[in-house]
């Protein structure tokens, strides 16, 4: 199971990376950090959002506590000790509030700070990510396009491959072709095949074609020469004399290839 277990995980992860294209994989990489940097900057405005209304609420308590005051002296002026007391006990009361919206105003501050900073620090990364990925990319592009171009010229890429194989069985093909159809011309040379349309010779036949066609190859010769030779009287009786002869020649052959 455990030898099964390994077999399958070593296909699967094979099957992965084959199907991996790390220019699609450093985008979503570079998406995600592009989300966890809006995280912050929400968190940041989050926390700038709390600040501002424990300032709000140390203004308005700040403003209670003044006028408690005021009311304290007028009291005081006016004889009413009881009242001014009062007055002076409210804005005791106020002011523990204050004090603590100050605490806490300053810890909202310093996370504020803390948290802009490394939104300011998550940006710097991205940026210098994306940079880097788009540099990557263009890399991997290039040398994919450089792999191809030296497969096909090769003849190794799978595209190039099949057109190889095709026109190999192209050539095997007609290479067959060609030798049945030389095979076939030598039979029916040789009388072993019959020709159904009744253009093929025999060996008689064919004998008796190439005699007549050496005669008049040989009478055309006579012709030229005798062009040749000036129109000349001895050379014309030459010439008549051994074209009579030639014409009897012809003469007395045709009954041998009649009686053939």
């Amino acid at each position: 199971m455990k030898r099964m277990g390994m077999i399958f995980r070593a296909k699967a992860n094979k099957a992965l990376d084959r199907a991996e294209d790390p220019r699609e994989t450093l985008d979503y990489s570079y998406q995600k950090q592009l989300e966890l940097l809006q995280k912050v900057r929400r968190g940041v405005a989050d926390v700038a959002t709390s600040r501002k209304r424990l300032e709000l609420q140390l203004n308005q308590l700040n403003g209670q506590s003044a006028k408690l005051e005021e009311q304290g002296k007028k009291a005081l002026a006016l004889g009413r000790e009881d009242l001014a007391r009062e007055a002076l006990t409210r804005r005791s009361a106020l002011q523990q509030q204050v004090s603590d919206l100050q605490t806490q105003h300053e810890t909202l501050q310093a996370e504020e700070n803390k948290l802009t900073l490394a939104a300011q620090r998550l940006q710097a990364k991205v940026d210098a990510f994306r940079t880097k990925k788009e540099t990557i990319k263009a890399t991997y592009t290039a040398a994919q396009a450089q792999t191809q171009i030296g497969e096909a010229f090769s003849g190794i890429s799978e595209e190039m491959g099949d057109v190889g194989l095709a026109i190999q069985r192209a050539e095997d093909k007609t290479a067959q072709l060609q030798a049945r159809s030389g095979a076939i011309d030598e039979l029916l040379a040789s009388g072993a095949l019959d020709d159904p349309t009744g253009t093929s010779k025999d060996d008689l036949t064919a004998e008796l074609d190439r005699i007549s066609s050496n005669s008049d190859v040989e009478l055309e010769l006579e012709r030229m020469k005798a062009e040749l030779s000036g129109g000349s009287s001895g050379g014309r009786t030459a010439i008549e004399g051994g074209n009579g002869s030639a014409a009897r020649g012809d003469q007395q052959e045709s009954p041998r290839f009649d009686k053939q």
